[in-house]
C-alpha cells in the first residue's frame, strides 16, 4: 500500500476543510466531519486499499487495517493540515457536533436504552408466538391445539409465563438500561423499576378504570394524598424516573464522602426518587405518555390504509436517518396493552419494508455482472429478508439508487394491504419473512399476502428496470467492453497458467508451517460468532474472518501464534502478529476501548518484538472496561485471509489460552 497516495485519495473524498478532528485506533481512522453530505462516498467505497466506512457515535470512521492505519493517518494529517488529536478529543468533538441536532441526540438516547433490551423483548415475543400456536383457535382447526391435545395444556401455561415475564416486568428492564445510560447505578435503577410494579400497587393496566370508578387507593402523607398506582407497561415515566435517579445519585456521590457516601447514597437516592415518582413525575409522564400513544393509535385508525401506505413508503428512508431507533419505545407501549391499543402496527410495516429492500437486492444479483456486487447481494438480500437491511441498503441498493426507491414503492403498496385489514402484531420479533410469528394469529394470512406482494413487486420491478438500464449501457459501451474483456481474459489466462513452481501436495500451496496452521485462544472465555459483535467493522467481516471471545474475567492475553509484533498499541487494547510464513492475526480487546487511553490495560511487549505462541502480551481489567460502558468482547481476526484457501473456526463454547480456535489452510 502506498500510504501517501491513499491519504491523498481520502483527503480528496472527504472534501477540503471538511474534517474537524482526526485520530486513529488499531484498524481505522476516526474523524469528526462538518458535513457528511460533502463526502464522496462512492470514491471511498470503491477505493481498493480501504475496507469500508461507517458512522458511529458522531464519528465518521474509515477502515484502513492494522499496520497501515497509523501510516495513512500520519500522511493524511500532513496533507489536510490537521493537528493530530487524541481519541478523547475526537470523542468530545463528536459530542459537540452532535449538540447541533437535538432531535438526533434524543434518538441516540432512546437507541442506547432500547437496543440492549431488544434480545429480551424478541425472546419474549418469539416464545409468545409458540404460545399462540398452542392456544389460538382456527389456526389448525376450530379448536386450539391445547383443546385437541389436553396433555399440552400445562406446557402451554409454562410457555405463556416465560413469554409474559419480560413484558410484565418491563419497567425493571427499562429502568436498568436507562439508569446505566444516564450514568447511574443500573442496579439502583432496577430497584426503582421493581418499586414501580410492586404487587401492592394497582396494576398499571387497570389504573384508568380504577381511577374512573373513584376507587384508587392512596397514601395519606401529612395531608398529601398519593395514588398507589403501578406502572406496568409504561415507558416514558420509567425513563424520566431513571434520569432523576441517576442525577440524584451523582449529586450525593459528589457531596457525601467515603463511608457516609457508601452507606447513605443508595438509601437517600431511592427514597427521594420514589417520592418524586409517585407524587409528580410518574403521574405527569403517564398522562403525557398516554396522550402521545393514544394520539398515534387514533391517527393510524383515522388514516387507515392511507396512513399505513405513507408510513410504509418512507420506512426504509427513516432507517437511513436513524430515527427508527426510537420506534421500540412506541412499539413496546403498543404491545404492552394489546387489548387497549389493538397491537403494534409498526412491526408489520417494518417487515414488508425490509423484505422489499431484500427482494430488490436479490434482483440486483441477477442483473449485475460484477462479482463483488453479486457476492454482497447474495448475503445482504438474505439478511434483509430476515430483518437486517443495512448491508443491503448501504452495500447495494443506495449505490445503484433505483433498487432502493423501487423497494420504497413496493413497501408502500404492501403496507396499504396491511392497512386495509388493520394488521397488527402482539409482540416484537424478526421483522422479515418469518415475522408472522409475532403477528396476531387472525392477521397472519393477510400479513403473509403483504409480504409476498412486497417481494414480488420489488423483485420484478427492479429486475425489469435494471435490465433495461443494463441493455442501454451495453449498447452505448459495447466496443469498450469488448476491449476490456479481451484484456481481462488475457490477464486471467496468464495468471492461471501452470508453472513449475506449483505445489501438488495438499496443504503445501500456502507455504504454511504446521505450527502456523493453528491459532490458539489468546485468553480464557466463551467463543461467540463474529457477527454477534457490536461493531460493524468486525461483525460484517471488514477486517477479515475470525471469532470473538467473551472473557471470563480480568486476566492475561497471550500470543495465539509465533511471529513478530506488527502492532502493539500504546493503549494496550490491540495487538497484531505476523508469522514467519506471513499469516497475520489481529487481537482487539473490547469495542471502542481505545477511548480508555490505556486505563485498565498493561502491555508487556512493544512493536517489532519476536514472540512465541503462548508468550504473554499484556493484561486487562474487565471491571474497568464494563464500568466505562464498553463491550469487553475480544476479537481474533485473520486480516490477510484472502491469501489462503480456507479459514475455519474450530472452537465452540468455553476455551482457554491453549485451545485451538482457528485453522488456516
Amino acid at each position: 500500500m502506498n500510504h501517501k497516495e491513499v491519504a491523498k485519495r481520502i483527503h480528496q473524498a472527504l472534501g477540503e476543510d471538511n474534517v474537524v478532528t482526526a485520530a486513529h485506533c488499531a484498524t481505522r481512522l476516526r474523524l469528526v466531519v462538518k458535513d457528511e453530505a460533502k463526502i464522496d462516498q462512492s470514491a471511498l467505497d470503491n477505493d481498493p486499499d480501504l475496507k469500508g466506512t461507517f458512522q458511529a457515535n458522531g464519528q465518521y470512521q474509515i477502515i484502513v487495517g492494522p499496520g497501515d492505519v497509523n501510516k495513512v493517518y500520519e500522511e493524511y494529517t500532513k496533507i489536510a493540515d490537521i493537528k493530530p488529536a487524541s481519541k478523547e478529543e475526537v470523542k468530545e468533538s463528536a459530542k459537540n457536533q452532535g449538540k447541533q441536532n437535538p432531535v438526533m441526540a434524543v434518538i441516540k438516547v432512546l437507541s442506547d436504552i432500547f437496543v440492549p433490551l431488544i434480545p429480551a423483548l424478541t425472546a419474549g415475543g418469539l416464545i409468545m408466538a409458540v404460545n399462540n400456536v398452542l392456544t389460538s383457535e382456527n389456526l389448525f382447526g376450530p379448536e386450539a391445539l391445547v383443546a385437541m391435545y389436553p396433555a399440552w395444556a400445562d406446557f402451554a401455561d409454562m410457555i405463556n409465563m416465560f413469554a409474559s415475564a419480560a413484558f410484565a416486568f418491563l419497567p425493571v428492564l427499562i429502568a436498568f438500561s436507562a439508569t446505566k445510560r444516564f450514568g447511574g447505578n443500573p442496579y439502583l435503577g432496577a430497584t426503582m423499576g421493581l418499586i414501580m410494579v410492586m404487587p401492592q400497587l394497582v396494576n398499571g393496566y387497570d389504573v384508568a378504570n380504577v381511577t374512573a370508578a373513584g376507587e384508587m387507593p392512596v397514601w395519606n402523607i401529612f395531608g398529601l394524598e398519593i395514588a398507589q398506582a403501578g406502572y406496568q407497561g409504561q415507558v416514558l415515566p420509567v425513563i424520566g424516573v431513571a434520569w432523576i435517579l441517576a442525577k440524584l445519585e451523582n449529586f450525593f456521590h459528589k457531596y457525601l464522602k467515603d463511608a457516609i457516601d457508601f452507606t447513605f447514597t443508595p438509601m437517600l437516592t431511592i427514597i427521594l426518587t420514589g417520592m418524586i415518582t409517585f407524587t409528580v413525575v410518574g403521574p405527569v409522564l403517564r398522562t403525557l405518555s398516554d396522550l402521545l400513544l393514544n394520539g398515534i393509535v387514533e391517527a393510524i385508525s383515522y388514516l387507515g390504509a392511507f396512513g399505513y401506505g405513507v408510513f410504509g413508503l418512507f420506512y426504509s428512508a427513516i432507517v437511513l436517518t436513524g430515527l427508527h431507533q426510537s420506534f421500540p419505545a412506541i412499539e413496546t407501549a403498543l404491545i404492552a396493552d394489546v387489548a387497549t391499543t389493538g397491537g403494534n402496527f409498526i412491526f408489520p410495516i417494518a417487515s414488508v419494508a425490509n423484505v422489499a429492500q431484500g427482494a430488490a437486492t436479490l434482483a440486483v444479483y441477477f442483473i449485475t455482472k460484477n462479482e463483488k456486487t453479486k457476492g454482497l447481494a447474495t448475503s445482504s438480500s438474505l439478511s434483509a429478508m430476515l430483518g437486517i437491511t443495512e448491508p443491503a441498503m448501504f452495500g447495494v441498493n443506495l449505490k445503484l439508487k433505483y433498487p432502493f426507491f423501487i423497494g420504497l414503492i413496493a413497501s408502500g403498496i404492501a403496507s396499504v394491504i396491511l392497512g386495509i385489514f388493520n394488521v397488527r402484531s402482539q409482540s416484537l420479533g424478526p421483522a422479515g419473512v418469518i415475522g408472522f410469528v409475532a403477528i396476531i394469529p387472525s392477521f397472519i394470512p393477510t400479513f403473509m399476502l403483504a409480504i409476498a406482494v412486497s417481494i414480488v413487486v420489488a423483485f420484478v420491478a427492479t429486475y425489469i428496470y435494471g435490465k433495461s438500464i443494463a441493455k442501454k449501457e451495453a449498447k452505448a459501451t459495447q466496443a469498450e467492453k469488448e476491449k476490456e474483456a479481451n484484456v481481462v481474459a488475457a490477464h486471467e489466462t496468464e495468471e492461471t497458467a501452470p508453472t513449475s513452481e506449483t505445489n501438488t501436495v495438499a496443504g503445501e500451496s500456502t507455504g504454511l508451517a504446521s505450527d502456523d496452521k493453528t491459532i490458539v485462544a489468546p485468553l480464557a472465555g466463551k467463543v461467540t460468532a463474529l457477527e454477534n459483535v457490536n461493531d460493524p467493522v468486525f461483525s460484517q467481516g471488514m477486517m477479515g474472518p475470525g471469532l470473538a471471545i467473551v472473557p471470563d474475567a480480568s486476566g492475561n492475553v497471550y500470543a495465539p501464534i509465533s511471529g513478530s509484533l506488527t502492532i502493539a498499541s500504546k493503549t494496550g487494547h490491540a495487538y497484531g502478529l505476523a508469522s514467519e510464513s506471513g499469516l497475520e492475526v489481529l487481537i482487539h480487546i473490547g469495542i471502542d476501548t481505545v477511548n480508555l487511553n490505556g486505563r485498565g490495560f498493561t502491555s508487556e511487549v512493544k512493536q517489532g518484538d519476536q514472540v512465541n505462541k503462548g508468550d504473554l502480551l499484556g493484561n486487562f481489567d474487565l471491571a474497568v472496561i464494563k464500568e466505562a460502558g464498553y463491550d469487553p468482547d475480544v476479537m481474533v481476526i485473520i486480516t490477510n485471509a484472502d491469501q489462503y484457501d480456507n479459514v475455519e473456526v474450530v472452537a465452540d463454547g468455553s476455551v482457554d489460552e491453549k485451545t485451538a480456535i482457528i485453522e488456516v489452510k
